[in-house]
């Protein structure tokens, strides 16, 4: 890779605020991911089952279903900045409870239970704004995909290197020093958001009521073919394919008998693969395109967990697992991507709520599913059911791309992303109607 070509590929740290809030957040995100390997970890120690290790994921992402669409009208309602200052605060807090608790050696299920509604409420309005406040930190608008790439990039270097950290830590000095270190974390991304300088962010004051504005992001998002065809099969891939990674520690432990090491090489091995899809939509020069790399990367996805249902050693599982993460997360950035460049600007918050609640709020329903259902046939035949209905989603997403291209590209051409003679198929009417539904 040439110079010019590292140069395209980060171009968005060119921006000052994303370039504080892309090193704060990396740092934070790090401590994130050994938590969450430390605590799935000290769950199943405690309780040796793979139906609560499925329900404390349930407990830490419901609060997303239902509270994320209220999150997105109120991200469009208030300002972004103070609410992440706000919300990253509070995750500190829960951090530095849990890590008490543990080290203190008075941790009870229940009070996993309760500090996971806690990180699960919060996050519900966190994650729709750190969606939507990505465009405020770069100001050329065309860079706005090379952010969120890079956004996957740094969140799947974490998942990289964080729970490698934390599957050495646990085995060296146990859970507690992984809440710990993630609390701590969390001063890194807050210092970075009160240094940013950011113009005074124009809020219209509301006209309407939140139950309606609520409703009209709604409305719109799966008024519009290309968000909510991207959004179903986000969700449906929440709900039957990523919860895999729930019942990791029992794969780790019984199929591959292994131990917290075990658990970290193997959530490392998937963040290699994320990091590298991420790497990968970072190079493109285009952001057209993508609704034929959506299906493409579910594909990948899913024969990545059909193959694991079947692996039974550990350097087999852990290609898998490299293979499994780039198709994950190329279909998430592409999403992601897809959607915040066709939405409208003051609806953006309540799309990417909706976004939030496809992915993280229907993910507690796939973990309670995959913990039920591997107590019941066992967790390979869960995941292998998982990789099935992934590509069952991805084939009929395929069928769609003949009209999403249609719907597409007017946006794209009124964005000034495509020009008008593109494709030769739209006309001055076209330009100026509402995308196809």
């Amino acid at each position: 890779m040439n110079t010019i070509d590292a140069a395209h590929i980060f171009r968005a740290l060119q921006y000052r605020n994303y370039r504080l809030y892309f090193i704060g957040q990396g740092v934070s995100l790090i401590g994130s991911w050994m938590q969450s390997v430390a605590m799935s970890w000290l769950v199943y120690r405690i309780t040796r089952s793979a139906f609560l290790l499925g329900f404390v994921g349930f407990t830490s992402q419901i609060p997303s279903f239902f509270f994320g669409p209220l999150a997105g009208v109120l991200a469009d309602r208030w300002n972004k900045h103070r609410i992440l200052i706000a919300t990253q605060t509070l995750l500190m807090i829960q951090a530095f409870i849990l890590a008490f608790l543990v080290l203190m050696k008075v941790v009870q299920v229940w009070h996993i239970l309760a500090l996971s509604i806690f990180l699960g409420a919060v996050n519900a309005f966190d994650m729709p704004t750190r969606q939507s406040f990505v465009i405020q930190m770069v100001e050329k608008k065309a860079d706005l995909g090379n952010a969120i790439a890079l956004n996957s990039m740094m969140f799947n270097g974490a998942r990289l290197i964080g729970p490698s950290i934390a599957g050495l830590v646990v085995a060296a000095a146990g859970e507690g020093v992984c809440f710990f270190a993630n609390a701590v974390s969390f001063m890194a991304v807050i210092v970075a958001l009160f240094a940013m300088k950011l113009p005074p962010q124009k809020l219209k004051k509301p006209d309407s009521h939140v139950f309606s504005d609520l409703k009209d992001g709604f409305s719109y998002a799966f008024g519009s073919l290309p968000i909510r065809t991207v959004i179903l099969l986000i969700a449906l891939i929440s709900l039957t394919g990523t919860s895999f990674q729930v019942l990791m520690p029992v794969f780790a432990k019984e199929i591959l008998h292994g131990g917290p090491h075990t658990l970290g090489f193997l959530m490392g091995a998937v963040g290699i693969g994320a990091v590298a899809g991420a790497f990968f939509l970072a190079s493109r020069r285009k952001i057209h395109g993508l609704e034929k790399v959506i299906p493409i990367a579910a594909t990948v996805f899913s024969l990545g967990l059909i193959s694991l249902s079947r692996s039974r050693f550990l350097p087999v599982s852990l290609v898998i697992m490299v293979v499994t993460g780039f198709g994950m997360m190329l279909h998430m950035v592409s999403s992601n991507t897809l959607i915040q460049t066709v939405v409208e600007e003051d609806k953006r918050g309540r799309v990417m709520s909706l976004y939030t609640m496809a992915f993280m709020g229907i993910t507690p329903f796939g973990s309670l599913l995959s913990g039920s259902l591997a107590s019941a046939i066992g967790v390979q035949n869960s995941v292998l059911i998982g990789g099935f209905s992934c590509m069952l989603g991805a084939l009929v997403f395929a069928r769609q791309i003949p009209r999403l291209r249609k719907a597409i590209h007017p946006i794209f051409v009124k964005k000034g992303i495509l020009p008008p003679v593109a494709s030769g198929i739209q006309t001055a009417s076209e330009l100026t109607a509402p995308p196809e539904s």
